[in-house]
């Protein structure tokens, strides 16, 4: 005999812990399965070398909500105080240094261009009052083009009096800089290459595009929510771990006491009848019996993979089959002796991101290879130290360095990753980073290549995309995953989505979960 719950929830990183503890707390008794063998989803860390662990799907922590937060009673999660924020490495050993605080980034910005400097305030204060709309945007339900309930309007007119406040200049702002391209974005306001460089690098994260792309503007927007004031890349780590949030949601939903976790529960299909949901079947043969799932995977895996097509329409299925995936970042995780040294740059900046491509054409030209399913021959490098926020990730007196690789295709054109393209992806990178460092290969004691493939089998990432699905202008609030199914519900009755494939999408904490178990309570509600 199965097991019954009120809900499942398939997943169990950041989405599926927030939506089964607001579930729990609603009174509903949830299932949480969780394909691997620990919680934490990209935010649990891997051991990758003996001694030595790291999460790199979570160098950047992502921004949290703080309906969510304090909505989950999840209390104060520590930030680091990290101020590094992204450096470039030119060509000529020269770093320019781009940190949070607006009057130490433009008194590094000085020593280059005067007229950078000068307008540097501005053009920060400017991303950082846009980045705010989408803030907004993300924490509502899609808005509904097709509304006519007031309950369904209400976020619109909510949506409209954020957007009324950002007063005309900055509504005009916004309407141009969402399709520009950042590269386009960069020359309208700077003229130093490096400067450039930096500001491109936020606007192609995960996205197999180069900064010449149009959309590629609402990308640097979106990759700022949350982000402190002057920032023009990431959001600062938090202090305890890289799963600091996480844990701290497990233990919200362990403290409820209605959640029943299942690690190591690796799901098969979903059961349907007469075009609703009945429960989950584990690969093991397990089944469970709920009228209510939520599935943090991506579109593809829950509608392609787990669901017999006879329950979906064809246009359906052929809109999911046309989801953009294309992932196209690889890591090379090394475990070294001694720190490394980059001459010109202070420690501190690998507490932040260290950027090997110093000219936007040079990221333009790494984005072409990918075009045409090659691995590029110099692609857009960025390296970051996590034991410089988290000591205890190595052994004493030992070091990790995480060296994020764009653009490596899924997609190969000629043939398929496998060891020997992994190791000559290690290879590249070893000696770009070799180039800057003159000693780095020295210092290595381990490395390890992930291609998107790697991540794929890892984190169950369809394609390796870690975004499931790439943001685009196109593939964004109503129609995230796909037009029409933007508000969390799917074709099959008591399904939802509230994965990252699922509006607001990736880096959002919890975001797509919380929507997504808001709406489940809500037609639970609308039932009775």
């Amino acid at each position: 005999m199965s097991a019954r719950f009120d809900a499942i929830v398939v997943g169990a990183g950041v989405n599926g812990l927030t939506a089964a503890t607001l579930l729990a707390k609603s009174g509903l008794q949830v299932l949480l399965l969780e394909r691997g063998e620990a919680l934490g989803g990209q935010s649990a860390a891997v051991e990758f070398a003996p001694g030595f662990r790291m999460a790199p799907l979570a160098a950047d922590p992502g921004w949290a909500p703080a309906a969510i937060v304090e909505g989950l009673g999840l209390g104060a999660i520590e930030q680091a105080d990290e101020d590094a924020g992204i450096t470039v490495v030119n060509e000529d050993g020269q770093c320019l240094s781009i940190p949070h605080h607006v009057g130490r980034a433009t008194e590094a910005i000085r020593a280059r261009s005067a007229s950078d400097a000068a307008k540097w305030p501005v053009f920060t204060q400017r991303l950082w009052k846009l980045a705010g709309f989408l803030e907004t945007l993300y924490q509502t339900p899609v808005p509904d083009i097709d509304a006519r309930s007031l309950d369904d309007l209400l976020p619109m007119l909510g949506v409209g009096q954020k957007f009324r406040a950002l007063g005309r200049v900055d509504m005009i702002e916004l309407l141009r800089t969402l399709p520009m391209s950042v590269w386009e974005l960069a020359d309208d306001w700077f003229e130093t290459p490096a400067l450039k460089a930096g500001i491109a690098a936020t606007g192609i994260q995960d996205l197999q595009q180069g900064p010449r792309s149009g959309g590629t503007g609402f990308v640097l927007l979106h990759h700022l929510v949350g982000a402190p004031h002057g920032s023009v890349r990431g959001r600062r780590p938090w202090r305890a771990s890289p799963a600091a949030y996480s844990s701290a949601l497990e233990s919200a939903a362990r403290r409820i006491g209605k959640v029943t976790i299942r690690a190591g529960a690796k799901v098969a299909k979903l059961r349907i009848a007469d075009e609703a949901v009945q429960g989950v079947v584990l690969e093991n043969g397990e089944t469970f019996d709920a009228t209510a799932v939520i599935s943090t995977a991506d579109p593809a895996q829950t509608f392609l993979e787990w669901i017999d097509p006879v329950w979906l329409d064809p246009e359906f299925v052929h809109a999911v089959q046309n989801i953009r995936y294309r992932g196209c970042t690889a890591f090379v995780l090394y475990a070294l002796e001694h720190a490394p040294t980059i001459p010109g740059l202070p420690a501190e900046a690998f507490a932040g991101v260290v950027s090997l491509s110093s000219r936007v054409e040079a990221i333009e030209r790494a984005a072409d290879a990918a075009k045409y399913g090659e691995i590029s021959e110099s692609p857009h490098i960025e390296l970051s130290m996590p034991t410089a926020v988290w000591p205890d990730l190595a052994p004493s007196s030992k070091y990790i360095l995480v060296a994020r690789v764009q653009y490596a295709p899924y997609r190969l054109r000629h043939g398929a990753w496998d060891a020997a393209r992994r190791e000559a992806l290690a290879e590249t990178v070893t000696g770009a980073i070799g180039r800057v460092s003159p000693d780095f290969a020295s210092r290595v004691i381990h490395r390890a290549a992930w291609s998107p493939r790697d991540l794929e089998e890892r984190y169950g990432l369809h394609q390796g995309a870690v975004s499931h699905g790439e943001m685009a202008l196109d593939q964004i609030l109503f129609m995230r995953p796909v037009a029409g199914w933007g508000k969390h519900r799917t074709p099959i009755d008591g399904l939802y989505l509230g994965g990252a494939g699922a509006h607001p999408g990736p880096g959002v904490l919890g975001g797509p979960g919380w929507l997504a178990a808001k709406r489940l309570l809500k037609d639970r509600k609308a039932r009775t």
